[in-house]
C-alpha cells in the first residue's frame, strides 16, 4: 500500500529541493542556453518564490509518498479570473505511474477551491509528454500544431474549469489535516 498526500507548502521546503533541481537539469538536457539567450535566466529561475503562495494568489504542491517528494506543481495568479500552472514534475524513477496526472487534478481542483475559472499553461517546444499530458486532460491548445514549434518557443494552452474533478486513478489522499500537519514537520 503506497503512502502518497498532497502537501500544500513552498518553493523553499527542502522536501521539494531534489525535484526543483533535477527540473532544472532536465530543462538544461533539452534546451541547453536556449532560453538563456532568451532573458539571460534559467528557466528554472524565472519566477520567484513568493508568486506561488496563497497570499499573491497562487500555490505550491509536493506529492509526497513515505514522506518523500515524488511529484509537484504549482501555481500563480495571472489574472482575476485565470491561473497559470507551472513546474509541474514527476521524479524521472517515477513517471508512467499517472502521478502528474494526479498533481494536474489536485492543482485544478485547487485553483477552482481558489475561484479560479480558467487555466492558462506553457510547455517547451522539446517537451512532447508534457503536451500529451495536457490534451489528454482536456487543455486546448493556443497555437497551431502545424507550425515551426521551434520558432513559437512556448507552447500555451487553457483549459476552463467548471468543476472538481470527480475521481483520478491513483489519486492521493488530501486530507487537510495530516496535510497542515506535514507541512510543519
Amino acid at each position: 500500500m503506497r503512502s502518497d498526500i498532497f502537501v500544500y507548502t513552498s518553493l523553499q521546503d527542502p522536501r521539494a529541493q531534489p525535484l526543483i533541481e533535477e527540473l532544472g537539469r532536465e530543462y538544461e538536457s533539452r534546451y541547453g542556453d536556449f532560453y538563456l539567450q532568451e532573458s539571460g535566466v534559467p528557466e528554472i529561475q524565472r519566477y520567484p518564490a513568493e508568486v506561488f503562495t496563497p497570499a499573491q494568489g497562487g500555490n505550491f504542491l509536493l506529492l509526497l509518498r513515505s514522506g518523500h517528494a515524488v511529484a509537484g506543481g504549482a501555481f500563480k495568479r495571472l489574472d482575476a479570473n485565470t491561473a497559470e500552472f507551472k513546474r509541474i514534475w514527476t521524479d524521472s524513477r517515477l513517471r508512467r505511474q499517472g502521478l502528474a496526472s494526479s498533481v494536474l487534478a489536485e492543482l485544478e481542483a485547487q485553483a477552482l477551491r481558489q475561484g479560479y475559472q480558467r487555466v492558462f499553461l506553457t510547455t517547451g517546444f522539446r517537451q512532447p509528454e508534457a503536451v500529451g499530458l495536457y490534451l489528454g486532460h482536456g487543455y486546448q491548445r493556443l497555437f497551431d500544431p502545424r507550425a515551426d514549434l521551434q520558432a513559437l518557443r512556448k507552447l500555451p494552452f487553457e483549459k476552463h474549469l467548471t468543476s472538481v474533478p470527480s475521481s483520478h486513478a491513483h489519486r492521493p489522499s488530501t486530507n487537510a489535516l495530516q496535510a497542515s500537519q506535514l507541512a510543519r514537520a
